[in-house]
Protein backbone atom coordinates (compact mmCIF):
# COMPACT_ATOMS: atom_id res chain seq x y z
CA UNK A 1 0.00 0.00 0.00
CA UNK A 2 1.11 3.38 -0.96
CA UNK A 3 2.16 5.71 1.99
CA UNK A 4 -0.05 8.56 3.03
CA UNK A 5 0.56 12.05 1.64
CA UNK A 6 3.10 14.23 2.99
CA UNK A 7 3.34 17.55 2.61
CA UNK A 8 6.88 18.88 2.64
CA UNK A 9 6.46 22.19 1.17
CA UNK A 10 7.63 25.72 3.15
CA UNK A 11 3.61 26.71 3.40
CA UNK A 12 1.41 25.63 3.73
CA UNK A 13 2.47 22.88 6.02
CA UNK A 14 1.03 19.78 7.73
CA UNK A 15 -2.69 20.82 10.35
CA UNK A 16 -3.61 18.57 12.84
CA UNK A 17 -6.79 16.54 13.01
CA UNK A 18 -7.77 19.05 15.89
CA UNK A 19 -7.20 22.17 13.36
CA UNK A 20 -9.11 20.34 10.41
CA UNK A 21 -12.35 19.15 12.65
CA UNK A 22 -12.40 22.87 14.50
CA UNK A 23 -13.22 24.24 10.60
CA UNK A 24 -16.22 22.09 10.54
CA UNK A 25 -17.96 23.39 13.59
CA UNK A 26 -21.65 25.29 13.19
CA UNK A 27 -21.10 28.81 11.37
CA UNK A 28 -21.69 31.48 14.11
CA UNK A 29 -21.87 35.25 13.45
CA UNK A 30 -18.80 36.96 13.20
CA UNK A 31 -20.33 39.87 15.49
CA UNK A 32 -21.27 36.88 18.34
CA UNK A 33 -20.14 36.29 21.94
CA UNK A 34 -19.28 33.16 20.50
CA UNK A 35 -16.60 34.43 17.96
CA UNK A 36 -15.38 37.13 20.38
CA UNK A 37 -14.14 33.77 22.40
CA UNK A 38 -12.66 32.43 19.76
CA UNK A 39 -10.87 35.81 18.64
CA UNK A 40 -10.24 36.22 22.86
CA UNK A 41 -8.14 32.32 22.00
CA UNK A 42 -6.35 32.94 18.96
CA UNK A 43 -5.24 36.66 20.44
CA UNK A 44 -3.89 34.90 24.08
CA UNK A 45 -2.21 31.96 22.42
CA UNK A 46 -0.48 34.34 20.03
CA UNK A 47 1.09 36.99 22.35
CA UNK A 48 2.11 33.63 24.44
CA UNK A 49 4.14 32.42 20.40
CA UNK A 50 4.98 36.13 20.14
CA UNK A 51 6.52 37.01 23.56
CA UNK A 52 7.87 33.64 24.64
CA UNK A 53 9.55 32.34 21.50
CA UNK A 54 13.09 31.76 23.39
CA UNK A 55 14.53 28.88 25.03
CA UNK A 56 14.20 29.60 28.22
CA UNK A 57 10.63 30.52 27.57
CA UNK A 58 10.90 34.21 29.17
CA UNK A 59 8.90 37.07 27.78
CA UNK A 60 11.02 39.14 25.74
CA UNK A 61 8.05 42.05 25.11
CA UNK A 62 5.53 43.86 27.65
CA UNK A 63 3.79 46.49 25.57
CA UNK A 64 2.29 45.14 22.51
CA UNK A 65 -0.79 44.12 20.85
CA UNK A 66 -1.44 40.65 18.95
CA UNK A 67 -3.55 41.03 16.25
CA UNK A 68 -5.35 38.37 13.58
CA UNK A 69 -6.05 39.25 9.92
CA UNK A 70 -8.34 38.58 7.26
CA UNK A 71 -5.59 37.84 4.61
CA UNK A 72 -2.36 36.17 4.58
CA UNK A 73 1.26 37.72 5.59
CA UNK A 74 1.35 40.06 2.25
CA UNK A 75 -1.79 42.05 4.07
CA UNK A 76 0.28 42.11 7.49
CA UNK A 77 2.97 43.33 5.60
CA UNK A 78 1.43 46.09 3.29
CA UNK A 79 -0.40 47.45 6.66
CA UNK A 80 2.88 47.91 8.56
CA UNK A 81 4.70 49.62 6.13
CA UNK A 82 0.99 51.87 4.83
CA UNK A 83 0.10 52.95 8.58
CA UNK A 84 3.98 53.78 9.48
CA UNK A 85 5.19 55.87 6.60
CA UNK A 86 3.46 59.27 4.35
CA UNK A 87 4.45 59.91 1.23
CA UNK A 88 7.76 61.98 2.40
CA UNK A 89 8.99 59.22 4.73
CA UNK A 90 12.65 57.49 3.95
CA UNK A 91 12.27 53.71 3.98
CA UNK A 92 15.14 50.67 4.50
CA UNK A 93 14.45 47.79 2.57
CA UNK A 94 16.96 44.84 3.24
CA UNK A 95 16.42 42.43 0.45
CA UNK A 96 18.49 39.29 -0.23
CA UNK A 97 15.40 36.80 -1.45
CA UNK A 98 12.00 37.00 -2.70
CA UNK A 99 10.02 38.38 0.38
CA UNK A 100 12.89 41.11 1.52
CA UNK A 101 12.15 42.43 -2.18
CA UNK A 102 8.20 42.40 -1.96
CA UNK A 103 8.60 44.93 1.32
CA UNK A 104 10.27 47.14 -0.84
CA UNK A 105 7.61 46.48 -3.40
CA UNK A 106 4.45 47.08 -1.61
CA UNK A 107 7.17 49.96 0.27
CA UNK A 108 7.46 51.91 -3.13
CA UNK A 109 3.53 52.74 -3.16
CA UNK A 110 4.14 54.79 -0.22
CA UNK A 111 7.09 56.59 -0.07
CA UNK A 112 10.35 56.75 -0.81
CA UNK A 113 12.55 53.78 -0.32
CA UNK A 114 16.41 53.05 -0.30
CA UNK A 115 17.31 49.27 -1.24
CA UNK A 116 20.51 47.50 0.77
CA UNK A 117 20.04 44.41 -1.62
CA UNK A 118 21.98 41.34 -2.15
CA UNK A 119 22.07 38.24 -4.37
CA UNK A 120 19.58 35.98 -3.31
CA UNK A 121 20.99 33.32 -0.61
CA UNK A 122 23.81 35.71 0.26
CA UNK A 123 24.70 37.41 3.62
CA UNK A 124 23.95 41.50 4.38
CA UNK A 125 27.34 43.09 4.87
CA UNK A 126 26.26 44.86 8.31
CA UNK A 127 28.51 47.82 6.86
CA UNK A 128 26.36 48.41 4.23
CA UNK A 129 23.22 48.46 6.34
CA UNK A 130 24.75 50.72 8.72
CA UNK A 131 25.49 52.95 6.12
CA UNK A 132 22.19 52.89 4.60
CA UNK A 133 20.22 53.30 7.64
CA UNK A 134 20.26 57.10 8.85
CA UNK A 135 18.62 59.82 11.10
CA UNK A 136 16.49 60.39 7.92
CA UNK A 137 15.02 56.89 8.44
CA UNK A 138 11.82 56.70 9.30
CA UNK A 139 11.14 52.42 9.02
CA UNK A 140 13.50 49.88 8.10
CA UNK A 141 12.18 46.77 6.79
CA UNK A 142 13.63 43.15 6.76
CA UNK A 143 12.97 39.37 6.79
CA UNK A 144 13.56 37.18 9.57
CA UNK A 145 13.82 33.71 8.23
CA UNK A 146 14.19 34.23 4.72
CA UNK A 147 12.04 30.79 3.25
CA UNK A 148 12.78 31.69 -0.62
CA UNK A 149 16.66 30.94 0.34
CA UNK A 150 16.47 29.02 3.92
CA UNK A 151 18.69 32.02 5.09
CA UNK A 152 18.11 32.92 8.98
CA UNK A 153 19.21 36.94 8.84
CA UNK A 154 20.87 39.09 11.53
CA UNK A 155 17.50 40.80 13.07
CA UNK A 156 19.31 41.65 16.36
CA UNK A 157 21.90 43.44 14.36
CA UNK A 158 19.96 44.98 12.45
CA UNK A 159 17.11 45.86 14.95
CA UNK A 160 20.26 47.81 17.40
CA UNK A 161 21.03 49.90 13.95
CA UNK A 162 17.37 50.95 13.22
CA UNK A 163 16.71 51.71 16.88
CA UNK A 164 20.12 53.94 16.83
CA UNK A 165 19.12 55.94 14.10
CA UNK A 166 15.37 56.35 16.17
CA UNK A 167 13.61 54.29 12.71
CA UNK A 168 11.02 51.71 13.16
CA UNK A 169 11.41 48.20 12.65
CA UNK A 170 9.33 45.77 10.70
CA UNK A 171 10.19 42.38 10.08
CA UNK A 172 8.63 39.52 8.71
CA UNK A 173 9.07 36.18 10.50
CA UNK A 174 6.63 34.31 9.03
CA UNK A 175 8.87 31.32 8.75
CA UNK A 176 10.45 31.51 12.08
CA UNK A 177 7.81 32.77 14.66
CA UNK A 178 6.35 29.72 15.95
CA UNK A 179 9.76 27.87 15.40
CA UNK A 180 12.54 29.47 16.23
CA UNK A 181 13.78 32.23 18.42
CA UNK A 182 12.36 35.13 18.35
CA UNK A 183 12.74 38.26 20.94
CA UNK A 184 10.55 41.56 20.36
CA UNK A 185 12.07 43.60 22.79
CA UNK A 186 15.82 42.45 22.64
CA UNK A 187 15.85 42.94 19.14
CA UNK A 188 14.16 46.15 19.08
CA UNK A 189 11.48 45.05 16.98
CA UNK A 190 8.06 47.50 16.63
CA UNK A 191 6.22 45.15 14.24
CA UNK A 192 6.36 41.70 13.64
CA UNK A 193 4.31 39.72 11.23
CA UNK A 194 3.73 35.86 10.57
CA UNK A 195 1.23 33.62 8.51
CA UNK A 196 -1.16 31.31 9.31
CA UNK A 197 0.03 28.06 7.13
CA UNK A 198 3.66 28.28 8.07
CA UNK A 199 5.04 27.73 11.48
CA UNK A 200 1.61 28.42 13.26
CA UNK A 201 0.65 25.12 11.33
CA UNK A 202 -3.05 26.36 10.83
CA UNK A 203 -4.94 26.35 7.26
CA UNK A 204 -3.88 29.46 5.16
CA UNK A 205 -5.63 32.35 4.63
CA UNK A 206 -5.25 34.15 8.15
CA UNK A 207 -2.13 35.98 9.41
CA UNK A 208 -1.07 38.04 12.44
CA UNK A 209 0.98 40.86 13.77
CA UNK A 210 2.35 41.84 16.53
CA UNK A 211 2.62 45.90 17.36
CA UNK A 212 4.50 47.53 20.05
CA UNK A 213 2.90 50.51 21.79
CA UNK A 214 5.40 52.60 20.23
CA UNK A 215 4.34 51.47 16.54
CA UNK A 216 1.05 51.88 17.59
CA UNK A 217 1.86 55.56 18.40
CA UNK A 218 3.84 55.95 14.81
CA UNK A 219 0.24 55.28 13.07
CA UNK A 220 -0.94 57.60 10.20
CA UNK A 221 -4.75 56.84 10.24
CA UNK A 222 -6.02 59.26 7.88
CA UNK A 223 -3.73 58.15 5.20
CA UNK A 224 -3.93 54.77 5.88
CA UNK A 225 -5.45 51.99 3.53
CA UNK A 226 -9.55 51.46 4.69
CA UNK A 227 -9.26 47.74 4.68
CA UNK A 228 -5.51 47.82 6.87
CA UNK A 229 -6.58 50.68 9.03
CA UNK A 230 -4.13 49.36 11.79
CA UNK A 231 -5.87 52.00 14.16
CA UNK A 232 -9.23 50.61 13.49
CA UNK A 233 -7.63 46.99 13.82
CA UNK A 234 -6.56 48.02 17.22
CA UNK A 235 -9.68 49.53 18.24
CA UNK A 236 -11.52 46.39 17.82
CA UNK A 237 -8.95 43.38 19.29
CA UNK A 238 -9.78 45.45 21.88
CA UNK A 239 -13.22 44.20 21.71
CA UNK A 240 -12.29 40.77 20.45
CA UNK A 241 -12.97 41.92 16.79
CA UNK A 242 -12.02 42.22 13.40
CA UNK A 243 -13.05 45.64 11.98
CA UNK A 244 -15.24 43.59 8.78
CA UNK A 245 -16.50 40.16 8.71
CA UNK A 246 -14.14 37.31 10.12
CA UNK A 247 -13.17 34.34 8.57
CA UNK A 248 -14.91 32.34 11.13
CA UNK A 249 -13.75 28.53 10.37
CA UNK A 250 -10.17 30.07 10.31
CA UNK A 251 -10.13 31.63 13.01
CA UNK A 252 -10.95 28.30 15.16
CA UNK A 253 -8.59 26.65 13.65
CA UNK A 254 -6.02 28.93 14.31
CA UNK A 255 -7.33 29.03 18.25
CA UNK A 256 -6.67 25.52 18.16
CA UNK A 257 -3.09 25.81 16.33
CA UNK A 258 -1.82 28.38 18.69
CA UNK A 259 -2.96 25.86 21.38
CA UNK A 260 -1.31 22.77 20.40
CA UNK A 261 1.73 25.24 20.42
CA UNK A 262 1.65 26.36 23.68
CA UNK A 263 0.70 23.13 24.69
CA UNK A 264 4.10 21.54 23.63
CA UNK A 265 5.99 24.79 24.91
CA UNK A 266 7.78 26.69 22.98
CA UNK A 267 11.13 26.30 24.15
CA UNK A 268 10.83 22.47 23.00
CA UNK A 269 9.27 23.22 19.82
CA UNK A 270 12.18 25.69 18.59
CA UNK A 271 14.66 22.63 20.15
CA UNK A 272 12.26 20.08 18.24
CA UNK A 273 12.51 22.24 14.92
CA UNK A 274 16.30 22.94 15.07
CA UNK A 275 16.58 19.09 15.33
CA UNK A 276 14.55 18.59 12.78
CA UNK A 277 16.33 20.94 10.35
CA UNK A 278 19.89 19.53 11.69
CA UNK A 279 18.69 16.39 10.90
CA UNK A 280 18.02 17.66 6.79
CA UNK A 281 21.01 19.38 6.49
CA UNK A 282 23.01 16.46 7.68
CA UNK A 283 20.92 13.88 5.55
CA UNK A 284 21.36 15.48 2.62
CA UNK A 285 24.88 16.23 3.43
CA UNK A 286 25.84 12.64 3.79
CA UNK A 287 24.39 11.88 0.10
CA UNK A 288 26.27 14.02 -1.22
CA UNK A 289 24.31 17.25 -1.44
CA UNK A 290 24.95 20.69 -0.95
CA UNK A 291 23.41 23.16 1.07
CA UNK A 292 21.97 26.40 -0.73
CA UNK A 293 22.74 29.49 1.16
CA UNK A 294 25.96 31.11 1.43
CA UNK A 295 25.69 31.82 5.31
CA UNK A 296 28.93 33.72 6.58
CA UNK A 297 29.38 36.18 9.68
CA UNK A 298 25.74 37.04 11.33
CA UNK A 299 24.20 34.82 8.73
CA UNK A 300 22.55 31.47 9.33
CA UNK A 301 20.72 28.43 7.75
CA UNK A 302 17.13 28.05 8.24
CA UNK A 303 15.65 26.09 11.15
CA UNK A 304 12.86 25.72 9.73
CA UNK A 305 13.15 25.10 6.03
CA UNK A 306 16.31 23.40 4.35
CA UNK A 307 17.07 24.93 0.60
CA UNK A 308 19.32 22.47 -0.92
CA UNK A 309 21.43 22.84 -4.12
CA UNK A 310 20.59 20.74 -7.12
CA UNK A 311 23.60 19.00 -8.86
CA UNK A 312 24.76 19.58 -12.00
CA UNK A 313 23.39 16.58 -13.54
CA UNK A 314 19.79 16.77 -11.84
CA UNK A 315 19.73 20.54 -13.24
CA UNK A 316 19.90 19.35 -16.39
CA UNK A 317 16.20 17.57 -15.69
CA UNK A 318 15.09 19.09 -12.85
CA UNK A 319 11.46 18.01 -13.26
CA UNK A 320 12.40 14.04 -13.50
CA UNK A 321 13.83 15.02 -10.31
CA UNK A 322 10.35 16.77 -8.84
CA UNK A 323 8.23 13.97 -10.65
CA UNK A 324 10.39 11.20 -9.06
CA UNK A 325 9.50 12.84 -5.50
CA UNK A 326 5.83 13.07 -6.29
CA UNK A 327 5.49 9.79 -7.20
CA UNK A 328 6.61 8.71 -3.56
CA UNK A 329 3.65 10.77 -2.28
CA UNK A 330 5.88 13.46 -1.01
CA UNK A 331 5.23 16.90 -2.24
CA UNK A 332 8.67 19.22 -1.60
CA UNK A 333 9.21 23.02 -3.09
CA UNK A 334 11.75 23.84 -6.11
CA UNK A 335 13.10 26.88 -6.20
CA UNK A 336 11.68 30.26 -6.81
CA UNK A 337 11.95 32.78 -10.11
CA UNK A 338 15.66 32.39 -10.91
CA UNK A 339 16.35 29.78 -8.52
CA UNK A 340 13.98 27.52 -10.24
CA UNK A 341 15.76 24.05 -11.10
CA UNK A 342 18.73 25.47 -9.12
CA UNK A 343 17.64 24.31 -5.53
CA UNK A 344 14.99 22.42 -3.81
CA UNK A 345 13.83 23.46 -0.20
CA UNK A 346 11.79 21.27 2.40
CA UNK A 347 10.07 22.24 5.75
CA UNK A 348 9.97 20.83 9.23
CA UNK A 349 7.65 23.81 10.27
CA UNK A 350 4.36 22.36 12.21
CA UNK A 351 4.45 18.92 14.11
CA UNK A 352 6.68 16.64 11.70
CA UNK A 353 7.21 13.32 13.70
CA UNK A 354 10.91 12.34 13.38
CA UNK A 355 10.00 9.30 10.95
CA UNK A 356 8.07 12.24 8.51
CA UNK A 357 11.50 13.60 8.50
CA UNK A 358 13.42 10.38 7.57
CA UNK A 359 10.74 9.67 4.86
CA UNK A 360 11.62 13.33 3.55
CA UNK A 361 15.46 12.32 3.51
CA UNK A 362 15.34 9.57 1.65
CA UNK A 363 12.45 10.52 -0.65
CA UNK A 364 14.96 12.52 -1.56
CA UNK A 365 17.68 10.64 -2.06
CA UNK A 366 15.49 8.06 -3.93
CA UNK A 367 14.78 10.14 -6.26
CA UNK A 368 18.14 11.72 -7.17
CA UNK A 369 19.05 8.35 -7.58
CA UNK A 370 16.21 7.92 -10.03
CA UNK A 371 17.77 10.61 -11.92
CA UNK A 372 21.41 9.21 -12.03
CA UNK A 373 23.45 10.46 -9.20
CA UNK A 374 24.59 7.96 -7.08
CA UNK A 375 23.73 8.95 -3.55
CA UNK A 376 24.39 7.12 -0.70
CA UNK A 377 20.55 6.93 0.42
CA UNK A 378 21.54 4.73 3.44
CA UNK A 379 24.34 7.47 5.09
CA UNK A 380 21.90 9.79 4.62
CA UNK A 381 19.42 8.30 6.71
CA UNK A 382 21.96 7.18 9.20
CA UNK A 383 23.21 10.72 9.58
CA UNK A 384 19.54 12.13 9.94
CA UNK A 385 19.03 9.10 12.54
CA UNK A 386 22.19 10.38 14.95
CA UNK A 387 20.84 13.79 15.03
CA UNK A 388 17.31 13.06 15.87
CA UNK A 389 18.32 10.64 18.67
CA UNK A 390 17.33 7.71 16.95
Amino acid sequence: MDEEFLLLNPGPVPVSGAVREAMAEPMVSHRSAAFGRVYERVQSGLDEVFTRSTLSGRSTASDGTSLILNGTATMGMEMAVANLVEPESELVALANGKFGRRFARIADRYCSVTRVEVDWGDSFDLDAVSEAIGRETDVVTMVHNETSTGLLNPVSAVGELAREAGALFVVDGVTSIGGDVFCVDDWNVDVAITDSQKALAAPPGVSAMYVTERAAEAAHGESAPFYADLEWHLRKAADHQTPFTSAVPLFRALAVAVEEITDEGLPARIERHRRQAEAFRQGFAAMGLDGFPDARGETARSNTVTATALPESVRERPTEFFDAVSERNVSISGGQAHLGGEIFRVSNMGRLTPDQVLRGVRTVGEAVTDVGLDADVEAGLAAAEAELGR
